[in-house]
């Protein structure tokens, strides 16, 4: 029996566009957010930050606008990426997210 594969496509409405924007902007800032945080507290006491999404909501109130759980994987992920730079350094250590991948990613440029 051979494999098959269907390809599907989504059009979203502009409401769910504008949704979508909104959270893959508000990841972004919280990945640069805790990765600066991290960085800088580093650089101050030599040990490593554990911050979490929640304490940005207070300064950044579209935060709570988008899902938490966006937010928290968000931590999992820069979490994930230190892991493997300190246990591989050919990961390279983490890096800046930038709002031009991301309006590529979005509208296919």
């Amino acid at each position: 029996m051979a494999n098959k594969a269907i390809k599907y496509r989504i059009y979203p409405t502009d409401e769910q566009s504008n949704f979508l924007a909104k959270t893959f902007g508000c990841c972004r800032k919280v990945w640069n957010l805790m990765l600066e945080d991290k960085i800088e507290h580093y650089r101050k006491k030599g040990e490593m930050l554990k911050n979490t999404p929640a304490q940005y909501k207070k300064d950044y109130p579209y935060l709570k606008e988008v899902d938490s759980l966006a937010l928290a994987n968000v931590q999992l992920n820069l979490q994930k990426a230190f892991k493997n730079f300190f246990e591989n350094k050919k990961t390279g250590y983490p890096k800046f997210k930038s709002a031009k991948t991301l309006k590529e990613i979005l509208y296919d440029k």
